[in-house]
């Protein structure tokens, strides 16, 4: 007899758990708060957007009027936004159980703050800055757990660690995005080997959302949306999963079960054998401690 779908009614009681997540007022970040926030979890929602941050967080107040939710103001794109958030999260907190990396973007060519190709520089470098800032509490609190949010689109990825930030080639938006969402991976992985090495806590565990209608869509990939797209609540569940679900271990990669992982419910799935490459993870864990001036 097959087993019933995961689903967000497989979560248990979140009561005492203190959950961040990342880029939270929209898609899949938005739903996977908000479970969290059902499941009676404190969800601090970390976001650029403070304004729209608190009206999310008034909506879900509005569902769940038990919910412990509040809001705190992260750029990612900016080394000393993530800073002043780290300090800002660890002065009001002294444990942290569950830390979402959900945020990205998919923009055309720009430069962050401190001079990195927006979306390497926003979706890779900038949660590489966060974990280093936050991970001797994640280690200090039992059970915790890092979830990394991904795409089918590091498949695609033609990363270059000579040219992280496009400064010799000619800039390919789609490509720059899948170099991102592969570089995603390839610090979930060194981390979970770094920690694990370590014999430490947090478990590291990675997931993508499959095809999810998003704000971050445009054109003919919001149209195919009709054909493929599935809603922001399935979308979330395998971030869920990765994040809540007790028969995980560390270095799984949940993504959806159907059609070449573009929709369904959430399992445990298999990245590129690219993202497996042990040597290039370690060469872009070093690049990113010089770019970041984050040391792990």
């Amino acid at each position: 007899m097959a087993s019933k779908p995961w689903s967000a009614d497989d979560i248990p009681t979140q009561k005492g758990r203190i959950s961040v997540v990342t880029g939270s007022t929209s898609g899949i970040g938005k739903e996977t708060a908000k479970v969290l926030a059902q499941k009676q979890s404190t969800v601090v929602l970390a976001v650029r957007n403070v304004s729209k941050g608190e009206k999310v967080a008034a909506e879900i107040r509005a569902n769940y009027p038990d919910t412990d939710i509040s809001v705190m103001q992260l750029d990612l794109s900016s080394l000393s936004s993530i800073q002043a958030f780290s300090s800002q999260l660890l002065a009001t907190f002294d444990r942290l159980d569950l830390l979402v990396n959900n945020a990205g973007v998919a923009c055309p060519y720009a430069k962050t703050d401190d001079g990195f190709e927006i979306l390497m520089g926003t979706n890779h470098l900038g949660h590489f800055a966060l974990v280093g800032h936050l991970l001797e509490t994640l280690k200090k609190t039992p059970n915790s757990r890092v979830v990394v949010v991904s795409a089918g689109a590091h498949k695609a990825s033609k990363i270059d660690l000579d040219d992280l930030n496009w400064e010799k080639r000619k800039y390919s938006n789609f490509t720059a995005y899948a170099d991102s969402k592969l570089a995603n991976l390839y610090f979930a992985y060194e981390l979970k080997r770094r920690l694990e090495s370590e014999g430490d806590n947090p478990m590291v565990t990675a997931a993508h959302p499959g095809w999810t209608t998003s704000e971050l869509q445009r054109g003919v990939v919001k149209f195919l949306n009709i054909f493929f797209g599935q809603s922001k609540e399935m979308g979330a569940l395998p971030t869920l999963r990765a994040a809540i679900d007790e028969s995980a271990s560390s270095g799984d990669f949940f993504g959806p079960q159907d059609f070449f992982e573009l929709h369904g419910a959430p399992i445990k799935v298999e990245s590129s054998k690219q993202s497996h490459d042990v040597d290039v993870a370690r060469k872009l864990w070093t690049l990113s401690e010089e770019l970041t001036g984050i040391k792990y």
